[in-house]
């Protein structure tokens, strides 16, 4: 599902950005494909998905441990009514608890310095533009050039890079969380659900799954997945651009008046 998550992901950011003060397409395209990115960040306790195998034997190595931390905090904490499975993919990396912890995480990190901030988004970029394409890193330039020319002599472009450093240390911690949270909304549609909940103990089990009623669920990788989700989220990330339902509704009025004066 890591192209479903990374478009959940993308259209959760472009729906929070508002709220955390990001109003224009040069501050939302980059949180945007931060969030993206970051929505494939859970499934790094599976060896198959991409977040695993993006770097080669490095991030094998950060799955193998994500993996064996999951097991052993399953065993840990499971309930009564938990099934004796091993807890490595879909638990410790699937709650809410670690998008949070993982958002505070990085946003400590703007404590650290630009580079550590920078490092992190640029992270959750390359995880973005591995589900999605190339395309993602060209809107995130072509956004931040944008801001760029608009200050003017060289001086003034210095000073918006260093001022656009200092704005993704105030929201890259909300993109982190965000998109790992999205995650497990879109893994709750599935038919074995997410444990987003845990450690609340819901009918004997810690590790719960959330999840549809059984005749709304699909399995990873259905065809209802690739022929109405992905759609549906693609188009949703185009009109959650600024300004782009005003121009669809342009384009309605438009087609309507040239409608009307042909009959």
């Amino acid at each position: 599902m890591g192209r479903s998550h990374a478009l959940s992901g993308w259209c959760a950011g472009l729906a929070v950005a508002p709220l955390v003060g990001l109003t224009s397409v040069a501050e939302m395209v980059p949180f945007a494909a931060a969030t993206a990115g970051y929505a494939l960040l859970p499934d790094l306790d599976h060896p198959g998905a991409s977040a695993s195998r993006l770097l080669g034997p490095v991030t094998r190595l950060v799955s193998g441990a994500v993996r064996a931390f999951s097991g052993v905090l399953y065993n840990l904490t499971k309930g009564p009514r938990d099934e004796e499975g091993t807890g490595k993919h879909r638990h410790a990396t699937h709650t809410l608890v670690a998008a949070v912890l993982l958002g505070f995480l990085a946003a400590g990190l703007g404590d650290r310095g630009k580079w550590a901030v920078l490092a992190v988004a640029v992270t959750g970029l390359v995880l973005a533009a591995d589900a999605l394409g190339d395309w993602i890193i060209l809107a995130v330039l072509a956004a931040a050039g944008w801001s760029v020319v608009g200050v003017g002599p060289a001086s003034g472009a210095a000073d918006a890079v260093q001022a656009g450093l200092t704005q993704i240390g105030g929201w890259i911690g909300v993109a982190v969380a965000v998109g790992m949270f999205v995650h497990c909304l879109g893994d709750s549609l599935t038919r074995s659900g997410c444990p987003w909940l845990w450690p609340l103990p819901i009918r004997g089990e810690t590790w719960y799954e959330i999840r549809l009623p059984r005749p709304f669920r699909f399995s990873t990788g259905h065809w209802f997945e690739h022929a109405v989700i992905v759609p549906v989220l693609t188009i949703g990330g185009v009109l959650l651009l600024p300004g782009a339902l005003q121009i669809v509704q342009r384009l309605f009025d438009a087609t309507t008046v040239w409608l009307a004066g042909q009959s």
